[in-house]
């Protein structure tokens, strides 16, 4: 698998033609007729904090040892090779700040050299995957720098998981969208059925984003707010009150919960 490096808040060098005097989208060239564009950049949305990423594990019952209660967690664990540092991205180089992180060490020959030339150039070991956290202040990192779970979040805290959720094949629109079916019984031969997409007339069309029957699940998700319940530094592995996206194996993304006046300004 090659490795994939996702951009936090969208595309960041959109270019887009600038718009001219009398309000029109494009602007010409006088001398070469062609059009002229200018590079604009998207507001992006920025982290409560520097993240990691983990595997998932599976489900359990924890019990409470205050209250003896029992709390289903998810159990998340951490490959080989940790979270490392291996580029932090400023205003000055990058027009923006940010952290990559690595993750899932792995031989050599499962990526290419340039891959390993930007991982050995920040020091880091061969890793698979890498992801950026946008932050305001990326004065505390540096490359090859590790990242601890432990020392990054406590137990108590709120986080926000996210990953690809379980994919499950194309659905009707009683599964997908929660639709109600028809009778069963007195002469009904309308069961399961979608029924009436638009009149015939007017519009003449079916409406874009209409819900109907299709492709459900396999899509990134994002469960805020979640709580860490317990982390077990020998076992190396977090348990978290709910449940997580994915299946076991699957790639997750961990970062502190976005809370309006806590982390996250008001404005």
């Amino acid at each position: 698998m090659a490795m994939s490096a996702i951009s936090i808040g969208g595309a960041l060098g959109l270019i887009l033609p600038p718009r001219s005097r009398r309000g029109g989208a494009v602007s010409w060239s006088a001398v070469t007729g062609r059009r002229a564009a200018a590079a604009v950049v998207v507001r992006a949305s920025y982290e409560a904090g520097v993240g990691v990423m983990a595997t998932k594990v599976g489900m359990m019952t924890y019990f409470d040892p205050e209250t003896g209660k029992p709390v289903p967690v998810t159990v998340v664990g951490f490959r080989d090779g940790g979270n490392v540092v291996t580029q932090v991205k400023t205003a000055a180089t990058d027009g923006y700040d940010a952290v990559q992180v690595g993750y899932h060490g792995v031989r050599e020959e499962k990526l290419t050299r340039p891959e390993l030339g930007h991982l050995g150039k920040a020091g880091a070991p061969p890793l698979r995957h890498l992801q950026e956290f946008r932050l305001t202040a990326v004065d505390p990192f540096e490359p090859g720098q590790e990242l601890d779970f432990a020392e990054l979040f406590k137990e108590g805290d709120l986080i926000d998981v996210s990953g690809n959720s379980i994919g499950k094949g194309f659905q009707g629109g009683i599964k997908r969208h929660n639709f109600k079916r028809g009778l069963m019984t007195h002469g009904s031969k309308s069961h399961r059925q979608l029924g009436s997409i638009g009149a015939g007339t007017t519009p003449g069309r079916v409406y874009k984003g209409k819900k109907m029957p299709g492709r459900m699940g396999g899509t990134k998700t994002k469960i805020r707010k979640l709580k860490i319940v317990k982390i077990d530094n020998n076992l190396r592995v977090v348990m978290i009150k709910g449940a997580v996206p994915g299946k076991p194996g699957n790639l997750l993304r961990i970062t502190p919960a976005k809370i309006v006046g806590k982390n996250i300004p008001k404005n």
